[in-house]
């Protein structure tokens, strides 16, 4: 049963100069719990009009907090955490609401956007010019580094906070005012991390937050003078567009895209392990993760006994809504997505694959897919070939290690990876020809702040993580002086 305690859903407005306001004229969305289908609230939808205000106050923020000397920035950023961490569980369960995930897992995604929030804070103070020595006695060659100016951010509706917190996160460190365009599907919980940031004392200006239409809102904030910088974190199509059109107008980009990450279980591996680890990271919100385990390829020697135990473990998860106790997985975005899964399962079935767990739809209200195991799948497969962003998992067998490493890299993808084995010349080859911007050796995805995330080929380029986060927020500016 759904806990009564949980806060109410709220409709959601926009951000604009350190006030909430509404869309001019009034313009809304609704807002659906994907659990139930019901409309649970509203979220405002920007205007032309609103985007220009938005714009003219990230101009005048960012005039401001460039000057606010970095410990000072830092010291704010970290209040912000400690709100974060305080309003966890009233956000988590907003979160649930308009996503769908377990409760437990939107709590650790507010709460891990803190611990994102404070190593970025730091991170900041950190960021260092340098002295060159000069042909010249006489003279001084300085580096400096400087903030490259407001920031267009474009973010998803799979982790409607943790996507933004990074963005945001770089952005204010590093001295760049942002413009947010949140998902409107899920706006209030990156409403509420916004608020954190206001409530800390983040000048007027320098965080905005707007919602509407997705298109419009980029093919006019991308050309715009006042923005400086773009970063997006989508699809592999939506992330091209964008990228040409920022290219188009010189502006710096960063751009995560789909991934459609393979698993390579290799002979010598702690089957119990990767089906443990690969498993938790296969079904986690649902199958709906960039980054999200996909194409299995087990070694033929252990590939039943792992296809058993994957099953095993899909069929014990419970799918409901995230907000009951026990909920293990929850719904999917939308009944698109339910179409989808069902269009792949059966591409699978038709081309040879069979089904080991799940294979149909939960229910009849909701979006709700069961945890799906599909053995034996031929290449020719859509789920070997096109990202599925659902909870379904396609295992396929391999004979040796350049087998699984040729399919590992034949696509176009190359964001994220995972391989379970006990050899270090296993890992060494893994590690030195592996495609990708992320390998997780015998664990699940850890992309804890301090780490580069961020792929290459069509899953995009840049990161969103560690040290190389904070470069593409940076201009570097070379000033050399000679004494007279």
């Amino acid at each position: 049963m759904s806990n009564p305690s949980h806060p109410a859903y709220k409709d959601t407005q926009l951000l604009i100069n350190g006030e909430w306001v509404d869309a001019t004229g009034g313009r809304t969305l609704n807002v659906v719990n994907p659990a139930t289908g019901e409309v649970i609230g509203r979220v405002a939808h920007a205007s032309i009009a609103d985007l220009d205000r938005a714009l003219a106050a990230a101009q005048r923020g960012f005039e401001t907090w460039r000057r606010v000397p970095a410990n000072e920035r830092a010291a704010i950023m970290r209040k912000a955490a400690g709100l974060m961490r305080e309003r966890a569980p009233q956000i988590a369960a907003l979160m649930t609401q308009e996503q769908g995930k377990p409760l437990a897992e939107a709590k650790v995604e507010a709460l891990s956007s803190a611990d994102i929030i404070e190593w970025f804070a730091d991170e900041g103070r950190r960021v260092y010019g340098r002295v060159v020595p000069s042909r010249n006695i006489a003279a001084q060659q300085l580096v400096l580094k400087e903030p490259v100016g407001p920031v267009a951010a474009f973010t998803p509706w799979n982790f409607p906070i943790n996507q933004v917190v990074r963005k945001l996160s770089a952005a204010l460190t590093t001295g760049c005012s942002i413009i947010v365009k949140a998902p409107e599907e899920t706006p209030a919980s990156p409403a509420a991390l916004l608020q954190a940031f206001v409530d800390a004392g983040v000048p007027a200006g320098v965080i905005g937050l707007v919602y509407g239409d997705p298109a419009e809102i980029s093919s006019y904030l991308i050309p715009h003078p006042v923005i400086r910088k773009i970063t997006f974190t989508g699809s592999t199509p939506v992330g091209k567009q964008l990228a040409s059109l920022a290219g188009l107008h010189m502006k710096r980009a960063t751009m995560e895209l789909g991934g459609h990450a393979p698993v390579i279980v290799a002979e010598d591996a702690d089957v119990m392990l990767a089906v443990k680890s690969a498993g938790a990271a296969k079904f986690r919100n649902a199958g709906q993760v960039c980054i999200s385990p996909t194409r299995f390829l087990v070694h033929n020697s252990i590939r039943a006994e792992f296809a058993q135990a994957l099953a095993a473990h899909a069929s014990s998860l419970k799918v409901g809504d995230g907000l009951a106790d026990g909920t293990t997985m929850g719904p999917l975005a939308n009944p698109r997505r339910l179409a989808a899964m069902a269009k792949i399962t059966e591409d699978a079935l038709s081309k040879g694959a069979k089904v080991a767990a799940g294979g149909e739809r939960v229910g009849s209200k909701g979006n709700f897919y069961a945890a799906t195991v599909l053995d034996e799948v031929p290449l020719e497969a859509d789920i070997f070939n096109e990202e599925p962003f659902g909870p379904i998992a396609g295992i396929r067998g391999f004979n040796t290690l350049d087998e699984a490493i040729a399919e590992s890299n034949r696509l176009p993808f190359g964001l994220a990876s995972y391989a379970f084995t006990r050899s270090l010349k296993t890992l060494h080859e893994l590690s030195q020809r592996l495609e990708v911007g992320m390998l997780w050796v015998n664990q699940p995805a850890a992309p804890v702040p301090e780490l580069p995330f961020g792929g290459v080929k069509d899953s995009g380029y840049g990161s969103e993580g560690g040290p190389e986060a904070l470069d593409a927020y940076l201009v570097t500016k070379t000033v050399s002086v000679m004494n007279v």
